[in-house]
C-alpha cells in the first residue's frame, strides 16, 4: 500500500551510505528494547531475573531481532552526512544535558518513585511478587500491613502497580551502577528515543528536516520532563515510533529493487517478500510490545490492527502485492500485544482491577475493533466495489481535510463549551479532588476538588509544541487526510492513524491528575513527536508550494529559516523555565544514608501515614530490608500494645525491631529517636491552567527509634 516517498529510494550503493547509517540508527534502539522484554519477561515469570540469565539471553534476543530488521535494508533514507550528524548530535546532546539534569526520585510519592523501588526491586531479587517476609516479624499480625503507595497486597505478596517493561529497562541500569546506574538509565532512553523519531521524519518528510525536527522534540517540556526520571512515555514512544520506522522499511522491501538478489531482477522475488514479511512481522511485535511497557498502549496500537486487517482485505480484494504484509504484521501484533496480556494479568492483576473503570471499555472497543476487521477482511472481494465508488464521491477529500479542522477547533472551543469534572466516587477519587483542591488553593483559584481541567487539553499541547506547531500540524492533518482519500501520499495512512486516533482519544480524556508538568506525560508517546511530525511536513508542503509557485532558491531558505524559528522558540520559551533546574536533587545520598543508619538485623515498623506511603517499600528495595506499616487509628497513631507486642515478636525471630514516623514526637515513647532524614529539594511545580516555570519546595524527615525492650516480656 506504499508508494509516494517509497518510489524516492535507491538501490544499494557501496559501502554503508549516510541515510542508510540514519535508517539503522533510528530503529535498533526499538529492536534493541524489543528484544530485551522478549527475554527478560520469561525470566521474570521464572524468577530468574538476574544478570546471569538475562544479559546473555537478552542480547542475543536483541541481535537475533537486528539482523532481520536491519537485513536487506534498502535505502529508505536519502540524507546527507551533514543531515546525519546533526541528528546524533541533537541525541547525544539531549542525553547529556538529562544526565546533568536527571532527577533523583527515590521516594514514593508519585509514579518516577514508584518504577524507581519497582526496578531496584527486580535488580536485587529478580522475581515478583514481592514477599511480605513475614517470618521478621514473628509471623503475620492482625496489625501489620505491608502495602503502600504504588505497591498493592495481593494473594499474600506485594505487587507493583505498573507494568514491567520499563523497570525491566531501569534494572539494566542498577546492574551497572547501583541506584546512580539507575537513575541514568532515563537519559539514556530520552536520546534513543530522539534518533528514532528523527529516523520516522527522515523517512516521511525527508531528511533534511529530521534535525530540525528532532531539536525541537527533545527541547520539548514533557520529552525533557519524562527524559531525566523513571517514567514509562519514553520507552513507549520508542516501541510505537520504531514500529512506523520499522513498517515503512518493511514496506520498502516489498516496493523497491533494490532488496533482489543477484538471480531476481525484480524487487518483488522471493528473498524481497520473504524480507518484507519479516520486516512485518518485527514491526507488529514492536508495537505490541507497547502494551508491556503501558496498558494504555493497547489503545495506542489500535489503528495497527486495523491497518493489519486493512492489508488483509486489500489481499483479498485481488490486489496480492499490496496487501502481502497483512498477515505477517497482524502476527507479530499478536504476539507482541499477548506477552503484554500476559505481563498484565500474572504480574499486574491488582493494577488491571483498579484501572477497570476505563480499561473494561477499552477493551470493549478493541473487542468491537477485531470482529468490524475481520468482517471486512471477510467480506473484501465484495466490498472492494462499493467502496471504490464511495471514494469517487464528490468533495469527499474536501470533506475528509475539513473534518480534521473541524475537530481541532472544536479542542480549542472546548473550554467555552464545557467544565470536566468528576463528583468523588470511590476513595481514590475522595484523595484526587483533596489533591486538586490544594493545588487550587495554593494556585489561587475557585476551590473545586472534583474538576479535571480535561477541557484544557488543547492549551496543554499548545505550550508545549507551540502556537505556530499545533497550526501547521492541524492543517497538515487536514491535508494528508484529503490526499490519502484521494489515494495518494498511503505511506502516511497508518502514521496519520496513530497520531489522529491517540491524539483524539488522549485530549478528551487525558485520564490523569491535571497538574502540570504531571499531567504533561499523557502527551509524551504519541502527541508531542506526533505534531511535531505534521508540523514539519507542513513546513516542507510550504516550501514546495512555493517553489512551485516561482520563488527562487534565498526565498525558499529564508521561508524554511522562519518556520525553523517559528517552531523552536515557543517551544524553547516554555521549557526555559525548569529545564535548567534539578528536581528532587540530593534524594540518592540522602536514602543511601537512611539505608546505612538501620542496624543490619532491622525488621522496620512505620508507624506513621506520610512515611509508611513514602519509605515501606523503599527500605525493602532500596535498603533490603523487611518492612511493614502498623495499623493506625483516627489519631493517626497505632496501640501503643500494637507496637510493643510487635516488637516482641520480632526479637524472638531473631531480629532488631525498628520504629520509623516524620516527626521525633511520634517515636520518642519508645525510646530515644535518632534524626536519619533531614531533606530539603526542590519538586514539580503544581500547575492547573497555565505551562509550569518554577519549582516547589519539598520536605522530608524520617524519625527512627530502636525501642526499648519491655521488661513484662
Amino acid at each position: 500500500m506504499t508508494t509516494g516517498r517509497l518510489d524516492r529510494t535507491r538501490g544499494p550503493s557501496a559501502g554503508l551510505s549516510a541515510g542508510k547509517v540514519l535508517a539503522v540508527v533510528s530503529v535498533v534502539p526499538a529492536l534493541v528494547l524489543a528484544g530485551w522484554l522478549l527475554a527478560g519477561l520469561p525470566l521474570l515469570l521464572l524468577g530468574w531475573f538476574r544478570p546471569l540469565a538475562a544479559v546473555p539471553l537478552g542480547l542475543s534476543a536483541a541481535a537475533l531481532l537486528c539482523r532481520y530488521g536491519l537485513r536487506r535494508l534498502p535505502e529508505t533514507v536519502p540524507a546527507t552526512a551533514w543531515q546525519v550528524t546533526g541528528v546524533i548530535a541533537v541525541a547525544l546532546a539531549s542525553g547529556v544535558l538529562n544526565g546533568l539534569f536527571r532527577s533523583e526520585q527515590l521516594i514514593v510519592r508519585r509514579d518516577p518513585a514508584t518504577y524507581a523501588q519497582y526496578g531496584l526491586w527486580l535488580a536485587g531479587h529478580g522475581s515478583l511478587p514481592v514477599p511480605f517476609q513475614e517470618q521478621a516479624f514473628g509471623g503475620l499480625d492482625p496489625a501489620l500491613h505491608f502495602d503502600s503507595v504504588g505497591f498493592y497486597g495481593f494473594d499474600g505478596a506485594v505487587v507493583p502497580q505498573f507494568m514491567p517493561g520499563a523497570p525491566m529497562l531501569h534494572a539494566v541500569g542498577a546492574w551497572l551502577g547501583d541506584v546512580a546506574g539507575l537513575l541514568l538509565v532515563p537519559p539514556v532512553l530520552g536520546a534513543a528515543a530522539v534518533l528514532v523519531f528523527a529516523g520516522v521524519v527522515a523517512r516521511l518528510v525527508g531528511a533534511r528536516w529530521a534535525p530540525l525536527a528532532a531539536l525541537v522534540f527533545a527541547v520539548s517540556l514533557p520529552i525533557l520532563y519524562t527524559s531525566r526520571t523513571t517514567f514509562s512515555e519514553i520507552p513507549s514512544l520508542i516501541l510505537l515510533f520504531g514500529g512506523l520506522a520499522l513498517l515503512y522499511d518493511a514496506e520498502a522491501r516489498l516496493r523497491s529493487g533494490a532488496v533482489a538478489s543477484p538471480s531476481e531482477p525484480s524487487g518483488t522475488g522471493p528473498a524481497a517478500i520473504r524480507s518484507a514479511r519479516a520486516g512485518a512481522a518485527l514491526a507488529g511485535l514492536v508495537f505490541g510490545l507497547a502494551v508491556m511497557v503501558r496498558i494504555d498502549g493497547l489503545r495506542d496500537v489500535l489503528p495497527v490492527l486495523v491497518y493489519a486487517g486493512l492489508l488483509i482485505a486489500v489481499r483479498r480484494a485481488g490486489n496480492r502485492d499490496a496487501g502481502r504484509l497483512g498477515v505477517p504484521l497482524l502476527s507479530g501484533l499478536a504476539v507482541g500485544a499477548g506477552l503484554g496480556f500476559a505481563a498484565a494479568y500474572l504480574l499486574s492483576r491488582p493494577y488491571l482491577k483498579y484501572l477497570s473503570g476505563s480499561l473494561i471499555p477499552l477493551l470493549a472497543i478493541c473487542g468491537a475493533v477485531v470482529v468490524l476487521t475481520v468482517a471486512v477482511a471477510a467480506l473484501a472481494p465484495r466490498l472492494a466495489a462499493p467502496l471504490r465508488r464511495a471514494a469517487r464521491m464528490p468533495r469527499l477529500p474536501e470533506i475528509a481535510g475539513g473534518l480534521v479542522v473541524l475537530v481541532g477547533a472544536a479542542f480549542a472551543a472546548r473550554p467555552w463549551l464545557q467544565t470536566v469534572i468528576r463528583p468523588p466516587a470511590t476513595v481514590e477519587d475522595r484523595l484526587t479532588a483533596d489533591f486538586i483542591a490544594g493545588v487550587q488553593r495554593v494556585n489561587g483559584l475557585p476551590i473545586d476538588g472534583s474538576r479535571l481541567y480535561y477541557e484544557n487539553s488543547a492549551y496543554w499541547v499548545i505550550w508545549y509544541v507551540g502556537l505556530p506547531a499545533a497550526l501547521l500540524a492541524t492543517f497538515a492533518a487536514a491535508l494528508l487526510a484529503r490526499r490519502l482519500v484521494r489515494g495518494t501520499a498511503p505511506e502516511w495512512l497508518l502514521p496519520l492513524a496513530v497520531i489522529a486516533w491517540t491524539t483524539v482519544t488522549t485530549l478528551y480524556r487525558p485520564g490523569i491528575t491535571p497538574d502540570q508538568p504531571w499531567a504533561a506525560r499523557r502527551l509524551v508517546p504519541v502527541v508531542i513527536p506526533g505534531l511535531i511530525l505534521l508540523a514539519v511536513w507542513g513546513l516542507d508542503r510550504a516550501r514546495e508550494r512555493a517553489r512551485r509557485s516561482g520563488y527562487g532558491p534565498r526565498a525558499r531558505r529564508g521561508l524554511a529559516t522562519a518556520g525553523a524559528v517559528l517552531l523552536l522558540v515557543p517551544v524553547a520559551f516554555v521549557s526555559g523555565g525548569t529545564a535548567f533546574t534539578p528536581i528532587e536533587r540530593g534524594e540518592r545520598a540522602a536514602v543511601e544514608a537512611l539505608c546505612a543508619a538501620l542496624p543490619a538485623r532491622a525488621s522496620v515498623l512505620v508507624v506513621e501515614r506520610v512515611t509508611a506511603a513514602r519509605f515501606t517499600q523503599l527500605v525493602r528495595s532500596s535498603c533490603g530490608l523487611p518492612a511493614a506499616r502498623v495499623t493506625l487509628y483516627r489519631t493517626n497513631v497505632p496501640r501503643k500494645s500494637d507496637v510493643t507486642r510487635l516488637a516482641a515478636r520480632i526479637r524472638a525471630a531473631g531480629r532488631v525491631p525498628v520504629l520509623l514516623a516524620a516527626e521525633a514526637r511520634q517515636v520518642s515513647g519508645y525510646g530515644t529517636p535518632v534524626h536519619i532524614m533531614n531533606l530539603r529539594v526542590r519538586q514539580d511545580e503544581r500547575s492547573l491552567v497555565d505551562p509550569p516555570n518554577g519549582t516547589w519546595s519539598l520536605a522530608a524527615d524520617v524519625w527512627m527509634v530502636v525501642p526499648r525492650e519491655d521488661p513484662r516480656t
